[in-house]
């Protein structure tokens, strides 16, 4: 039979176990990876994303894990087995959400281990930065601009806790790449910008296709039930690893319950669209699993997974049905809009601008600037003449299509 195109592996690991087993286990997890080794080891730059960004003091832990973010002893492993295979350059990056500025603060609670692989640290928030074109054109945006420390990468690598998230419904290798856009304005978004209704689920594929991750491990020795952050811990006893971050996320959400190629409104995928669902459709990855080389040791459930309800089914149907609807009103009235504020954002909410500025990061909740228009969503843009970073509107025809179905 010819090789599948994709190849992920999932081992049992207790959360118990020791750094050593932990590292042992994930060699073994990651040693059938045949493409990812051949990527890195002929690498000269490796750049890492790690789901560990937190402050020390809002770390939580659960049965002696990191119960939100990937574990210090599979960070570790990760690093090891790296270090072992290549003589790359090896570059962590991220962002801080958590500071004024949104610089990363020296000593952040993976910074020791960095220190001690010889792993450089880029501040994906500051500059240089440069301007990534989506291959093959964005779903969401045609182009993103992102530190220019992935401009030579020759290997990405992803690495993932397994969690529900309230938005998203799942959270694991693709999303994990959200935390790489620069916030600090002019050259970056707020993070409420790409965290958007209808948006986040087409903003992902295309930052998977910038990346392309070739090497994706989630950190399944616990879980966490219900939301990205303050959700349930789950022990799980687990380590997944893949070739692709979509065939990776696939065979995750599988062993987390849920069915891959399920869509809003049906559980986890509650709040919207399921994004790895519509990154297969547009060719990136599958979330077919007869179509990947999946081997696991372990059998789903893992525990028990789900989202939580943030709102009514209800409410959530108008919101994004709203929100669509902003953003096409928007298109046809865009030259008048150009010539009242050109070169700010704007928040509109039933076809008028109920916002204009230059800096929407400290506005607060969409919930509380929607007043008594509760069901009406807000949406933000930025009103740039050139309409430079080539939003799709499509995607808001194509789902008030859906809604009129």
């Amino acid at each position: 039979m010819p090789e599948k195109q994709y190849k992920v592996r999932a081992a049992h690991c207790d959360h118990r176990a020791s750094e050593e087993e932990i590292y042992q286990i994930l060699r073994r997890t990651t040693d059938p990876l045949t493409r990812s080794w051949e990527k890195i080891e002929k690498a000269k730059k490796v750049v890492i994303k790690f789901n560990m960004m937190k402050p020390h003091e809002r770390i939580i832990y659960f049965h002696g894990r990191r119960r939100e973010l990937v574990d210090d002893a599979v960070c570790r492993a990760v690093l090891r087995l790296l270090k072992e295979h290549t003589t790359a350059q090896l570059i962590a990056t991220d962002t801080n959400p958590y500071t004024n500025g949104h610089r990363m603060p020296p000593g952040f609670n993976y910074e020791h281990h960095l220190k001690e692989f010889g792993v450089k640290f880029v501040d994906s928030c500051l500059p240089p930065f440069k301007e990534y074109e989506v291959p093959g054109g964005g779903l969401m945006f045609d182009r993103y601009i992102l530190s220019e420390c992935f401009d030579e990468a020759d290997a990405m690598v992803s690495v993932a806790k397994m969690k529900n998230h309230a938005f998203m419904g799942i959270t694991l290798c693709t999303k994990n790449l959200f935390g790489l856009p620069p916030m600090i304005l002019p050259e970056g978004r707020t993070r409420s910008y790409y965290h958007h209704l209808i948006r986040l689920s087409y903003v992902l594929p295309d930052l998977g296709l910038i990346i392309q991750p070739c090497l994706n491990i989630i950190d399944a020795l616990t879980g966490q039930w219900g939301r990205e952050w303050g959700g349930e811990g789950r022990i799980c006893n687990a380590l997944i690893a893949g070739d692709h971050p979509i065939s990776t996320d696939a065979c995750g959400i599988y062993l987390m319950g849920h069915d891959p190629k399920s869509d809003w409104p049906t559980p986890p995928f509650k709040r919207d669209r399921n994004h790895i669902l519509l990154a297969a459709q547009r060719g990136f990855g599958t979330v077919e699993l007869d179509e990947i080389d999946f081997e696991s040791e372990v059998s789903a459930p893992l525990a028990e997974f789900d989202s939580v309800e943030t709102d009514t089914p209800q409410t959530v149907s108008n919101w994004r049905r709203t929100t669509c609807e902003q953003g096409l009103i928007y298109l046809e009235s865009q030259k008048d809009l150009i010539d009242r504020h050109r070169g700010n954002f704007i928040y509109m909410q039933d076809g008028e601008v109920v916002w204009s500025g230059p800096d929407p990061s400290n506005l607060g909740s969409r919930r509380q600037l929607s007043g008594e228009k509760k069901d009406s969503a807000l949406w933000l843009k930025l009103v740039d003449p050139e309409e430079r970073e080539g939003e799709q509107f499509g995607v808001y025809e194509e789902c008030l299509a859906e809604f009129a179905a």
